[in-house]
């Protein structure tokens, strides 16, 4: 009683671990998140490889495009071009203020040395750039643009701005019009989705005050005398090209002039382009959608209609599934088909097998038994000792005979499993039948036909240890000559030879057991292969099973070979009839490859 709990907290103990080693199992098992994520239909699986296909080429052409890039490059070389000649006209529009000119003696030293040197003399006076002559210029050169001019003084100074000319009084309104109207939540996530992969990585321009605007690059550079062109975003998040050249007259710089696009040309012509490839990206999905179900209907289909033949075969009891039929395709649905079609017949047929050998064995249990039966029956009516004494000995028959049916039959049943389990290895057929008719001939006894084994010569460039090797067994392959052997000596007369016989034949080893007996009646040629069938003289019923050739075929077959029985006849006689000189069985196994290697072990 004290030892009760004790046992019982041990087995809680093991039944935690237990619990603990299954989670632990099933955690292993468990499929990770991708797999249980991934699609279980074969037309879903087709489907979203094709549109990932066509995603991954859209993608790509969308971000790897240069299409942006040449219009960035062809609206620079349109800018420069206007800007050159915007700049000459308003060099042409500036004049110089004489009333405003003082000269001094020092600015004609300084004129003097101009005019030595080789710049123009004029570079040393003032020509200032006249905002009232240049607003309108800029008005007649910008009217059918949408560019927009600036003018900045050699002081970085904004002095005209075709958007607000005149300080504001004349208005050119070249950015267009806007659209005011808020974009909604999908809208935002698309345009957000996209600023994210295809953003630009252009810095964003600062806008030009109306002072200190020398610090720009763009506006150095041409006040410096050099032309230059930026790419920039705007406020929102727009592409503009800006090019600024130097407003010179004769060599003089008198500004520079930064001219630039409209916000929004060139992303529209892009969304425009991107818009193509996503409807052509759109069109192809839709096509790839239909021709997927069109491609799995003839595969997911018929493998469905397959795996259901299949689960019917094996739940089936009863009934005998057949498996549908689509040999008459060329591909691998129709190799899968042709495979279970015969692999479910070969089933069916080892069924079949199964059910006759049950019903044969029965039968022939009965027979031994119902002998035994009776002559236990009748041995308690026996008045003599006599009749006692034949009974018991029908009794020691009827037993013999069962164990050796027994013995036969546990045989038999086992041949399939040990054939398949079994390591096949080089046999050297030649070498075998010597062992075997050596130890037939010993063993023999008196009044047994004696053994003889004829060893056809290879032929030329052949080695006699290797011109009859087979693949095989060689337990089982003894087995089976040893049967013919032992088949042939009890229909063979004392005194005569069985002649045992091998040679090349094509592709193949051929063994040929020959006797001197009766020979096997031209209707029992196949039918002596049969389980439990025996056509023996009656002094020799119940020495044999009748499986001895049956088991023997069946060892043949599982090397890839064939046995069959016929008749050694004589020469004619008069009348035309040929006289039966014994029985011959024939075995063919295919001869080992010469390059044959055995299979490496892993």
């Amino acid at each position: 009683m004290l030892d009760k709990p004790k046992d019982i907290e041990t087995d809680r103990s093991d039944a935690d671990e237990a619990l603990e080693s299954d989670a632990l199992s099933e955690a292993a098992v468990r499929p990770p998140l991708l797999r249980r994520l991934a699609p279980t239909s074969l037309t879903a699986r087709i489907a979203l490889i094709n549109i990932l296909g066509l995603f991954v080429l859209a993608f790509g052409i969308l971000y790897f495009n240069q299409f942006r890039q040449g219009l960035i490059d062809a609206k620079v070389q349109s800018l420069t071009t206007q800007a050159q000649i915007i700049a000459g006209a308003v060099a042409g529009s500036a004049s110089a203020d004489t009333g405003n000119i003082v000269i001094t003696p020092d600015s004609l030293d300084d004129f003097s040395e101009n005019a030595q040197s080789e710049i123009n003399p004029v570079e040393g006076l003032d020509f200032p750039i006249d905002p009232e002559k240049a607003g309108p210029v800029l008005r007649r050169l910008l009217a059918n643009t949408n560019n927009r001019a600036r003018i900045i003084d050699p002081d970085g100074n904004l002095i005209v701005d075709s958007r607000f000319l005149m300080g504001g009084s004349d208005l050119i309104e070249s950015e267009g019009p806007v659209n005011t109207s808020p974009p909604n939540a999908v809208a935002r996530w698309w345009n957000s989705l996209f600023d994210w992969v295809f953003g630009y990585d252009y810095p964003v321009h600062a806008e030009y005050g109306l002072d200190g605007n020398k610090d720009a690059p763009e506006v150095a550079a041409a006040l410096n005398g050099a032309s230059v062109s930026i790419v920039r975003l705007n406020e929102d998040g727009q592409i503009i090209v800006l090019v600024s050249v130097p407003v010179q007259r004769f060599r003089a710089v008198l500004g520079a002039l930064v001219l630039s696009n409209r916000g929004g040309e060139i992303d529209n012509v892009v969304w425009a382009e991107r818009r193509i490839v996503l409807l052509t990206f759109g069109f192809a999905t839709l096509v790839a959608l239909l021709l997927s179900i069109a491609l799995a209907s003839t595969i997911a289909k018929p493998i469905r209609l397959l795996s259901a033949a299949a689960q019917k075969v094996r739940r089936g009891v009863n009934t005998r599934v057949e498996i549908p039929d689509f040999t008459r395709r060329s591909d691998e649905i129709g190799h899968l088909s042709g495979s279970l079609r015969d692999m479910t017949g070969a089933l069916y047929k080892r069924i079949d097998a199964i059910e006759a050998f049950a019903a044969d064995v029965s039968h022939e249990l009965k027979n031994p038994l119902t002998s035994l039966r009776s002559a236990v029956e009748t041995l308690s009516f026996v008045k003599t000792d006599e009749q006692r004494q034949r009974l018991v000995d029908i009794v020691k028959h009827d037993v013999k005979r069962m164990d050796r049916l027994i013995t036969d039959i546990s045989d038999a049943s086992r041949l399939d499993a040990e054939l398949s389990r079994s390591e096949s290895t080089p046999v050297d057929v030649a070498k075998l039948l010597g062992a075997i008719v050596i130890l037939a001939n010993e063993t023999a006894k008196s009044g047994d036909a004696e053994v003889v084994l004829v060893v056809q010569p290879p032929g030329p460039g052949l080695r006699q240890d290797m011109a009859y090797r087979v693949l095989g067994q060689d337990s089982r392959l003894s087995q089976v000559f040893r049967n013919l052997i032992d088949n042939a000596r009890s229909f063979t007369l004392p005194g005569t030879k069985i002649f045992v016989r091998i040679r090349r034949s094509g592709g193949d080893i051929e063994v040929r057991v020959e006797d001197s007996g009766p020979g096997i009646r031209p209707e029992n040629l196949e039918r002596v292969f049969e389980r439990f069938y025996t056509d023996r003289p009656e002094q020799s019923f119940g020495k044999n099973s009748g499986l001895g050739l049956a088991i023997s075929r069946q060892i043949v077959e599982a090397h890839k070979g064939r046995v069959w029985a016929e008749n050694r006849q004589g020469r004619a006689n008069a009348d035309g009839t040929r006289p039966v000189l014994g029985a011959r069985f024939i075995v063919r196994i295919p001869m080992l490859a010469a390059d044959w290697e055995p299979p490496a072990r892993s």
